[in-house]
């Protein structure tokens, strides 16, 4: 599954990028997560509760991200074990752009999912990635516009 979206973000790029890579802030905007700590080799382990139709899984992860083309591109992978609900692993590459006072963000996201997850179809699944995503991003935004004032 692949989704991609372009998001105006109301702060300059740098800020954006430092709060991208803040896990208080990320821990707070993405939807679901209960812990999210930095590893001794760099990682970042997660914990995150979602429900996907009828199925609601408690995640543990690891996320690694590359950094080495920041503050304009960075990309992240990881994957995520739900127990008896499955698997999921997948990526995102991000690009950030200034526009003005405001920062534009491109993301491409592609996922994969096994498990009883996998049984619940495509549709759900990439409906429900979606809203997540869009979840993700309206937070980030009320986190920023708060910060701003």
């Amino acid at each position: 599954m692949e989704l991609n979206d372009e998001v105006r973000i109301p702060a300059k790029l740098e800020y954006v990028y430092n709060c991208l890579n803040d896990l208080e802030v990320l821990q707070k905007c993405i939807p679901g997560c209960e812990e999210l700590l930095e590893s001794e080799d760099g990682s970042l382990s997660a914990r995150v509760v979602l429900k996907i139709g009828p199925i609601k899984a408690k995640f543990k992860g690891k996320v690694l991200l590359d950094l080495s083309s920041g503050p304009t591109k960075y990309s992240l992978s990881g994957e995520g074990d739900g127990g008896v609900a499955g698997f999921a692993k997948g990526g995102a590459d991000v690009e950030l752009a200034q526009d003005g006072n405001e920062t534009i963000l491109k993301y491409i996201a592609k996922s994969e999912v096994k498990g009883k997850i996998a049984q619940l179809g495509s549709r759900l699944i990439i409906s429900t990635a979606k809203k997540l995503s869009k979840s993700f991003f309206e937070n980030f935004k009320n986190h920023i516009s708060e910060d701003n004032k």
